[in-house]
């Protein structure tokens, strides 16, 4: 049913268990994945970072985009899974319209997700980029919600 499915990772345990679900679900559908980290901080590294340090800290972020990227890559191929990475960088934006725009320029035709699952006035606060995909995804979105302590038992 689903060929081809976009999996945003940061490297948080969300997002690990929505590359999970989608790594199961390839395997089950003979699907491809694409995987893509996105990196978001720039206006916080200019604000906390002099100029000269600006670059070794986009750096650093950079190599772990790459890292988070290259397990999900490694964990793919031993499943067997067809998988490409991205790293994107957003300066002036929200993650959540870089995942719907690579979901668009890929043409994928599926979107796992993992999602904190925020309600109340954190989720006002924090936003959410796993909603605002939703609402805006021109595809289906799976959204992979963190697991609480009755999910550890």
């Amino acid at each position: 049913m689903y060929k081809h499915i976009l999996v945003p990772l940061d490297g948080s345990a969300t997002a690990e268990r929505g590359f999970r679900e989608a790594l199961q679900l390839a395997t089950e559908q003979k699907s491809k994945l694409s995987l893509l980290h996105v990196i978001d901080d720039f206006p916080m590294l200019l604000e906390m970072s002099s100029v000269a340090n600006f670059e070794d800290s986009l750096r650093k972020v950079r190599e772990y985009g790459e890292q988070v990227l290259a397990k999900g890559r490694s964990e793919a191929a031993k499943a067997d899974v067809p998988v490409d990475t991205f790293l994107r960088e957003v300066t002036n934006g929200r993650v959540a319209d870089v995942v719907i725009k690579e979901a668009s320029a890929l043409g994928c035709d599926l979107i796992v997700m993992g999602t904190h699952g925020r309600r109340g006035f954190s989720r006002l606060a924090l936003g959410s980029d796993a909603d605002r995909v939703v609402r805006a995804s021109p595809v289906p979105v799976l959204l992979v919600r963190e697991a609480d302590a009755s999910d550890e038992r």
